[in-house]
């Protein structure tokens, strides 16, 4: 079956890049099944559609504001993602608007689960704060796990 791993943010606005830089160190992680797709979201917003569109299997890694200590993993799957904040503003279109055309069009993954990190600034800047750097090797590790758990037949 075919998997995404879809990272998103914007590297220059500090830990929103945080879903970019995981799928940076996924790129050289030898832990990752071959056939999952690494995708680079950046802040593409609908235009993502056709990479994602109708997939079986669907991770996203974002920084999530959840109002949290900073450099916390947060994982969201099921009934969950209906919670999630949206990042969408009139000149960016978030990943909560793209789910809704996929779903508006029959073409929502068939399982999707959301990985992401609190973030501590996502004010100007092209470095990640201290806790969200400290919380990568987790939240990569959370990656694998997740896509272990897909690629076990018996699980």
């Amino acid at each position: 079956m075919r998997t995404v791993v879809l990272g998103l943010g914007n590297l220059v606005h500090s830990d929103d890049g945080a879903g970019v830089r995981a799928i940076e160190a996924l790129q050289t992680d030898a832990r990752v099944p071959s056939g999952v797709t690494l995708v680079d979201g950046g802040t593409q917003g609908l235009s993502l559609f056709p990479h994602i569109s109708g997939v079986p299997r669907l991770i996203v890694i974002d920084a999530i504001d959840v109002a949290q200590t900073p450099g916390t993993v947060l994982r969201f799957e099921g009934a969950a993602l209906a919670g999630l904040p949206g990042k969408a503003t009139v000149h960016q279109l978030g990943f909560a608007d793209l789910m809704v055309a996929l779903e508006l069009t029959d073409k929502s993954p068939g399982e999707t689960v959301v990985l992401g990190v609190q973030p501590g600034s996502t004010e100007w800047g092209t470095e990640l704060t201290g806790p969200v750097q400290r919380a990568m090797p987790s939240l990569v590790d959370c990656v694998v796990a997740q896509l272990e758990r897909w690629c076990d037949p018996g699980a």
